[in-house]
């Protein structure tokens, strides 16, 4: 066992850890630690230009590619401009761990120099955080945090560190293995609950899967895909859960929710059985809870967090365990059934309601961003990364771009962020899946960190900036037409710059589209001419373009604004 001072136990902590990409931006608090990182190459860092794109980054590398994302930061600003990153991750459910810098620990409490509270402020939006005061802690601890961050309910975990314990020397042992006596996630689902479930299920009439996030971050797509395709049974989506099930496939109904489409909402509304699978029921899918149910039904829920199961609506058959682990079961006992249920007359309502084409839209002279949607997925053939921006664009991908697997689908579901784009963008271009990486964004959530086309260019990533630009907050003026009486107050984008020559004052190259007859030729430019070049299209869309369906606060799943209610 060779001494090392804590700095370097930090760096051979992330090697036993195989993590090859860290993202960050240093300081004074974490320096110690940024030296040791300059004596090796295992480890590559990321230097971003703003904490906040650091964690989102970290965050956008651990959606693409399933593993553990790191950012490091200073003490101070750094820690809480990582916060927003934070509390994104969290929110989804997303493993990540975050080194953040200390002031010495002499200093703590003494409103020292870039000295605050980090454990205290970021421990609402983390699954869990450490404080190390000694560098004879810091293996233990590090190998706490990723085991913590990706098992169970993956989630954020903060490690702070004071700069002192980072100087301190100690001998290195990185633990083999590890025991937590009070954090023992349940992975094997309950035999008799999912016994219940099953026999629920081959009696169903009218049955419909619900599948979330979970599905993704287990890993499990393909044995939903089995059991759907075992009994033929209609697959809806969560925004998280797009590409979880394969938004080509006839069974897929599209998302449901507050902008899900005419069938999902319906069939969610009026089914007899609702099997929920990694979802948590969350306000923007379904609604009023007091409406959320058109019909009597039975819902079984299936989620790896006990927590969440009953929280909001109440479930007849709860089981709890790793969504894999209990599909798999699923599959095998549904194997042994004899006869599979008829369910023959639920499919023919279903495309009673799917034949009202719920997403259609009327094109015009400006640019409708339906389009530009349709159009970046028959380009891309479906098989790009897609990162989104927060807003109207994010809705309209979900919509009109078809997810057939999963990780390819980059967003802000629970905390809806602005500015997690271009930076998820970045993380997932470090993440080594060899598909094209396309940021779809608006012109009000490019700007907010847009300083990571910085970050782009040093590291010539080839990313793909769709950027509809209908200068204004389009959501948020979406509202306000609806239900503010057309008072667009601050929405309106009054100046706007010229994001063209702004791509190029960062080295990259900048397009702007107007015509709708341009958008395809510009796509095609973007991915095959400029095909090793960050591209900016800046598509001017239509000002008045909404986001429909569309579910109105307080409203049921099945009181839908339809395109041409509005």
């Amino acid at each position: 066992m060779t001494m090392m001072n804590g700095a370097e136990i930090v760096i051979r902590c992330l090697q036993e850890e195989k993590v090859d990409h860290v993202f960050g931006y240093p300081g004074g608090s974490v320096l110690n630690i940024y030296d040791e990182l300059f004596k090796q190459d295992k480890v590559k860092h990321v230097l971003t230009r703003h904490e906040q794109g650091a964690v989102h980054a970290a965050d956008g590398f651990a959606r693409a590619s399933g593993r553990v994302g790191v950012a490091i930061v200073t003490s101070g600003p750094g820690a809480t401009n990582a916060v927003t990153g934070i509390a994104t991750a969290y929110m989804d459910s997303i493993p990540l761990v975050v080194i953040s810098g200390q002031v010495p620990t002499s200093n703590i409490g003494q409103d020292a120099f870039q000295e605050c509270d980090t454990v205290g402020i970021t421990r609402p939006c983390v699954k869990h955080n450490f404080l190390i005061k000694s560098a004879r802690d810091i293996a233990i601890t590090m190998k706490k945090a990723f085991y913590i961050a990706r098992t169970g309910r993956p989630g954020p975990v903060v490690v702070d560190i004071p700069k002192d314990v980072t100087a301190e020397k100690y001998r290195f042992e990185y633990p083999a293995a590890l025991h937590m006596r009070s954090y023992v996630p349940i992975t094997k689902g309950h035999s008799g609950q999912i016994r219940k479930a099953v026999a629920l299920l081959m009696k169903a009439k009218r049955p419909v899967i619900y599948a979330g996030g979970g599905v993704v971050l287990s890993d499990a797509s393909g044995k939903l895909a089995d059991l759907a395709c075992r009994l033929n049974f209609p697959v809806t989506n969560t925004l998280m859960g797009l590409g979880s099930f394969p938004g080509t496939d006839p069974r897929f109904l599209g998302m449901l929710g507050m902008h899900g489409t005419l069938e999902a909402n319906m069939a969610s509304q009026y089914c007899d059985v609702l099997l929920a699978i990694g979802a948590r029921f969350d306000d923007r899918v379904i609604g009023n809870i007091e409406n959320f149910a058109g019909a009597q039904r039975k819902i079984i829920h299936v989620d790896i967090d006990p927590s969440s199961i009953s929280k909001r609506v109440r479930v007849d058959i709860p089981v709890v365990g790793s969504v894999g682990e209990v599909l798999e079961e699923m599959n095998r006992l549904i194997d042994a059934e004899r006869d599979k249920p008829d369910i023959a007359e639920w499919w023919r309502t279903i495309e009673e309601w799917r034949a009202k084409h719920s997403l259609k839209y009327k094109a015009g002279k400006e640019i409708m961003p339906q389009f530009v949607l349709e159009k970046l997925w028959e380009i891309t053939k479906g098989d790009a990364i897609i990162a989104s921006d927060v807003g109207q664009h994010q809705m309209w991908t979900a919509q009109y771009y078809k997810f057939d697997t999963p990780r390819r689908w980059l967003n802000s579901g629970g905390l809806g962020t602005m500015g997690v784009g271009l930076p998820y963008a970045v993380g997932a271009s470090f993440a080594g899946l060899g598909k094209p990486v396309v940021c779809v964004t608006g012109d009000g959530s490019i700007q907010m960190c847009i300083q990571e086309l910085a970050t782009a260019k040093q590291h010539a990533l080839p990313i793909k900036i769709v950027l509809l630009n209908n200068r204004f907050l389009g959501m948020v003026r979406q509202w306000q037409e609806l239900f503010y009486e057309s008072r667009y107050s601050q929405t309106h984008m009054d100046f706007q710059p010229d994001f063209v020559r702004l791509a190029e004052a960062y080295g990259h190259v900048g397009i702007r589209v107007d015509r709708p007859q341009d958008v395809e030729p510009a796509l095609h430019k973007a991915f095959e001419e400029h095909k090793d070049d960050l591209v900016l299209l800046d598509i001017h869309t239509c000002q008045g373009a909404n986001v429909f369906p569309m579910v109105a606060a307080g409203k049921g799943l099945s009181d839908l604004i339809l395109p041409q209610d509005s």
